[in-house]
């Protein structure tokens, strides 16, 4: 007799975890300074109108905080929205819902939406993927469906990938844009195959947008899945959920903040389900998240600082091999003459350089791995860590 929970020996350790132990067997060059870009963990400092926000605000933690979470804070989002996306309008009382960062959000909604008395739940997800969607899939007692995200098509998540039979089961699609790792955003046509499937199969659309606010011209900022819906006539927001956070857009990943818009019939039942999960933000984050997300000036500059190092790193990459500048994000999904894992464990062993194998960040769908033979790069270090760092996968490369 089991005691866990079914879907739960289908999980499987996080891509960092099964890295780390086949870097355990490699010992790394001592004669250079280890730099690690393997996890996109944002390194630049939290401006300091955070820091100033939540310490100025430390009397609220006598107070239990509501699920749903203050009233200014969802007023202050619902304004962000408007800004940024140029809907019409967002209701701060019934489309959005803060959250203690997406990644605990894109893994509840799973538990919220699927209706597992239907046969053969279906989660639809880009490959390669941020593994909290398949896990959220199977603890729901869903079946994951990959889409391949590969160059020939340049990275789009094609909806024509997969066989009808596969959409009239399909109950959730993860979508992330801009992508990760592969920093491709999704056009307008993209969202209006998503929306028709949506439509003809009733299913959810949930849309991880972390990186939305990392991108090389502020003049053309990326696309966003609620822009897409207003824009196709659908500012309702019917069966979609956008996730966003100031991890990466504000340098604040231990804040863990962020919210959920879009859908008020989903949102009400999300909120539902997440007092039972016990998932209130602290008060204290509260406030700082609206100074957060009142402020854009702390964006731009961060949005610089990125910049920098991809027109510093991107040439030096390309003298030595393919590299394709990403549309959005911080990852570089590079190309290796080589086996992806076996490329990391060399930059690690000869060159104290870690990145992630894409094989690892993907699963076998269609007849192929479309993470093998390729590796993320983080641009999260100091910009002069980033240079150096290329310039040893140059060398690296060189050996080969």
């Amino acid at each position: 007799m089991s005691h866990f929970a079914p879907g739960f020996g289908l999980l499987q350790p996080y891509p960092f975890q099964k890295f780390s132990k086949i870097l355990a067997t490699v010992t790394p060059n001592a004669d250079y300074r280890q730099i690690r870009l393997s996890i996109g963990e944002p390194q630049h400092p939290t401006p300091t109108l955070i820091k100033d926000a939540l310490a100025s605000s430390l009397d609220s933690l006598a107070r239990y905080p509501a699920t749903s979470g203050t009233p200014e804070l969802r007023e202050t989002i619902s304004q962000w929205l408007v800004r940024r996306y140029g809907v019409t309008a967002v209701d701060p009382a019934r489309q959005v819902l803060p959250v203690n960062g997406t990644r605990e959000a894109l893994f509840a909604l799973a538990q919220t939406v699927i209706d597992r008395s239907k046969p053969r739940a279906t989660v639809v997800m880009p490959n390669p993927f941020y593994q909290i969607y398949e896990g959220a899939a199977l603890l729901a007692g869903a079946s994951p469906a990959f889409i391949n995200l590969t160059p020939e098509s340049g990275f789009a998540f094609d909806t024509a990938a997969l066989a009808e039979q596969v959409w009239q089961r399909t109950q959730l699609v993860y979508v992330c844009t801009p992508g990760n790792p592969t920093g491709h955003v999704m056009p307008l046509s993209e969202w209006e195959q998503l929306f028709q499937l949506s439509d003809r199969y009733d299913l959810v659309i949930a849309s991880d947008e972390c990186y939305s606010e990392i991108y090389s011209d502020d003049a053309a900022p990326p696309l966003g899945g609620l822009q897409a819906a207003h824009a196709l006539g659908r500012s309702n927001f019917r069966n979609l959920v956008l996730f966003s956070s100031l991890s990466k857009r504000s340098n604040a990943p231990g804040m863990r903040s962020g919210f959920v818009a879009g859908d008020a019939d989903i949102l009400e039942k999300f909120l539902l389900y997440r007092t039972y999960h016990g998932s209130a933000m602290s008060p204290a984050i509260q406030f700082a998240s609206i100074a957060a997300w009142s402020d854009e000036t702390h964006v731009a500059e961060n949005r610089r600082l990125y910049r920098q190092k991809f027109e510093t790193v991107v040439p030096l990459l390309a003298s030595a091999t393919r590299v394709e500048m990403p549309e959005a994000g911080f990852y570089l999904w590079l190309k290796t003459p080589i086996d992806d894992v076996e490329f990391a464990k060399r930059l690690y062993q000869q060159y104290n350089v870690v990145v992630l194998p894409g094989s690892l960040l993907a699963r076998e769908a269609h007849g192929v791995n479309p993470g093998r033979n390729r590796v993320r790069i983080a641009l999260v270090a100091t910009p002069e860590e980033c240079l150096e760092a290329a310039q040893r996968m140059r060398d690296c490369i060189a050996r080969l």
